[in-house]
């Protein structure tokens, strides 16, 4: 991997060196964070290794450094963190561009949208109706987390406010296209090429 794709920001870095923003901390304490916080739904922490892999890229970088090794007798050795100058000026910076940066995702979705005509638009609009529901749901789901969690911070409370907020504009666009595809009549998948558009 070359020096530059070593410095290209990730959202699990940044979330990383804001945790070495407040305070040292050994990787399994940022963890339990990332969990408590709800940041485990903006960033993919499903396999434990993905932290330790990311600290060790910051670390090659010299954004952060370890500050000492914890010696326990009931779990092995942890290596306490600490974030340097050079990850402090770096974080804001990957954080500034993160915040102020449109288009710089690259998500399933709208690239799957930018191929539809490869399926009818039945098919479309059956997908088009499963994805509507899986988002109500995970409204009810966020609405039920934010009634249950009055002690948390406003702060770590926006990246749900942002995700419902995003989740009810997605859910208005489905439901227009859904409502464009029960009118029309269906298209052959092989047809995929044609000019006909139906959204």
């Amino acid at each position: 991997m070359s020096m530059l794709q070593e410095r290209r920001r990730s959202p699990l870095g940044v979330i990383l060196l804001g945790l070495l923003f407040e305070e040292p901390m050994h990787a399994y304490r940022m963890q339990k964070l990332i969990k408590q916080r709800g940041q485990n739904k903006v960033v993919n922490v499903r396999q434990p290794a993905s932290v330790y892999q990311t600290l060790e890229r910051l670390l090659r970088l010299g954004l952060i450094e370890i500050r000492e090794t914890v010696h326990t007798e009931h779990h092995p050795d942890r290596i306490v963190y600490t974030i340097t100058n050079q990850g402090r000026d770096m974080a804001t910076s990957w954080l500034r561009e993160m915040l102020a940066n449109v288009g710089s995702d690259f998500s399933e979705f709208p690239a799957a949208v930018s191929v539809l005509t490869m399926l009818t638009p039945e098919d479309a609009r059956k997908q088009f109706e499963i994805r509507a529901e899986a988002v109500r749901r995970e409204l009810s789901k966020l609405d039920s987390e934010k009634r249950k969690a009055d002690e948390l911070s406003r702060l770590f409370l926006l990246a749900d406010a942002y995700r419902t907020a995003v989740l009810k504009a997605e859910l208005v666009w489905l439901q227009s296209v859904i409502s464009d595809l029960a009118t029309d009549s269906p298209m052959p998948a092989q047809a995929m090429g044609s000019r006909r558009k139906f959204l």
